[in-house]
């Protein structure tokens, strides 16, 4: 009961700027606990001083990106319509739509793996492998995606849940621990001193510490099965005709957005392996520094979706808008400080991953270039969630696939011959612009048909 109580007042009385923070925190520092991980394995493999290591990783990069799509799928439409459930008082339409969330996330990662060790070498090669990466990139890849896939996207799914319900807490400590353990496995699996397998090792790493992070989450639901509003019990499949739709129609977005990205970098990834191999090792450390302040912003949109969503269907216009400003208003300001630093400090930070020369030239190039995006990305996923939270499956949609898909591929070949190899890299500002503006206008419109009362 008293678990209900604080649940209570954290969505509905507590101050709005203390019932953001105590949402988003936990949120941002297991997102940058899961960035500090996946540097990890950048920066430990660059410590080999080997392009073709560093390459092979950022090759495999887009086919693990399609395991965040297929978690979100379950795991925003899941969080997003328990916290909508729990908004009406309704505990027992929660329980059933996190049961269903888990199996049907659960099946399709064993379904994806499968798909991906059949596709393999295919994907690997429109991804920009070659001869001298697709050995380490698909060895790479078979650990985070044919054996860990699993774990990763339960890992995802089930921490989405926990904060849906108000347990930020839980959920970074999960992600957080997981984390941590891949930091301390990288070294161990990729430097010679210990078992020298490079980008492999790395994949390694990655697979075990993503499935003990979900194990950890699965151990807590089970002890605390009386408590929390999860249920993992495969009895509410019964009920999987009446709630799959809506679970499904708001992930989409999140899981379009993130398929999408794996064509847009894909695609990236082709047109920079078409210059020298630096270049793309270059590409894969910028993208990796780049996810600062995406993943700054992926933590303020995750925390606030569960406030958004049970005031929204509370009725609470008002917290509920006021949240929105406010957690925007935090992303904003980080982004603008990795913007300052990223500009002034470019060569220094990637020079961190790697110590060749060639490399870090291209790599400070296309970071001060890309970096002009951050503003206007660390706005565009608190709006999108802000949309699923409301259930506006079609206006979240819209923006997802105009930050990546849409436009990519036809402004790639228009700046590539426009500006060789670094005209790419200002494709990313340019669709981040567009989609700001867009997510503006529906905002705009949808509030003009809500009342704002406390």
């Amino acid at each position: 009961m008293e678990k209900e109580i604080d649940k209570t007042f954290l969505f509905e009385k507590m101050p709005v700027k203390n019932a953001v923070l105590k949402q988003i925190v936990p949120s941002v520092i297991s997102q940058m606990i899961m960035l500090i991980y996946n540097l990890a394995d950048t920066y430990f493999v660059g410590m080999l001083n080997e392009p073709r290591q560093t390459a092979a990783i950022t090759v495999a990069a887009s086919s693990f990106i399609m395991l965040t799509a297929v978690s979100n799928l379950f795991a925003v439409g899941g969080a997003s319509l328990m916290a909508r459930s729990l908004g009406q008082q309704d505990e027992a339409k929660a329980k059933r739509v996190s049961s269903i969330s888990f199996w049907c996330g659960l099946i399709c990662a064993i379904l994806f793996s499968a798909l991906f060790r059949l596709t393999a070498s295919p994907i690997l090669h429109l991804c920009g492998a070659t001869k001298a990466t697709y050995g380490l990139a698909f060895g790479y890849a078979k650990w985070v995606i044919i054996i860990g896939g699993a774990g990763t996207i339960l890992n995802v799914l089930l921490a989405d849940l926990l904060r849906a319900e108000g347990n930020a807490v839980i959920a970074a400590f999960g992600v957080s621990a997981g984390g941590a353990a891949n930091i301390i496995l990288d070294p161990i699996f990729v430097l010679p001193r210990f078992f020298g397998m490079g980008a492999i090792g790395a994949g390694i790493a990655t697979a075990l510490s993503n499935t003990a992070a979900a194990l950890f989450f699965l151990i807590y639901i089970c002890v605390k099965h009386k408590t929390t509003t999860i249920n993992i019990n495969p009895k509410s499949l019964k009920y999987f005709k009446k709630y799959i739709g809506n679970i499904v129609t708001v992930g989409i977005p999140s899981a379009v957005q993130y398929a999408l990205t794996v064509v847009a970098v894909a695609a990236l990834s082709k047109f920079v392996s078409g210059y020298e191999t630096e270049a793309v090792a270059a590409l894969g450390i910028v993208k990796k520094l780049d996810q600062l302040p995406l993943y700054f912003s992926i933590g303020v949109a995750n925390g606030l979706l569960p406030l958004l969503a049970y005031n929204f269907s509370s009725g609470s216009q008002r917290r509920r808008h006021d949240a929105f400003i406010f957690g925007c208003g935090i992303s904003f300001g980080f982004s603008m400080l990795c913007v300052t630093i990223y500009e002034i400090f470019a060569s220094h930070l990637t020079g961190l991953f790697i110590g060749n020369a060639a490399t870090i030239a291209y790599s400070a190039r296309f970071l001060r270039i890309m970096v002009v995006a951050m503003p206007m990305m660390s706005l565009c996923y608190p709006m999108i969630i802000q949309f699923q939270a409301m259930g506006k499956a079609k206006e979240s949609l819209v923006c997802s696939i105009l930050r990546k898909g849409v436009l990519d591929i036809p402004l790639l070949f228009l700046m590539d011959s426009l500006i060789p190899l670094y005209g790419c890299m200002t494709v990313q500002p340019i669709v981040d612009t567009l989609s700001l503006i867009t997510a503006v206008y529906f905002y705009r419109k949808i509030s003009t048909d809500l009342s704002f009362r406390q």
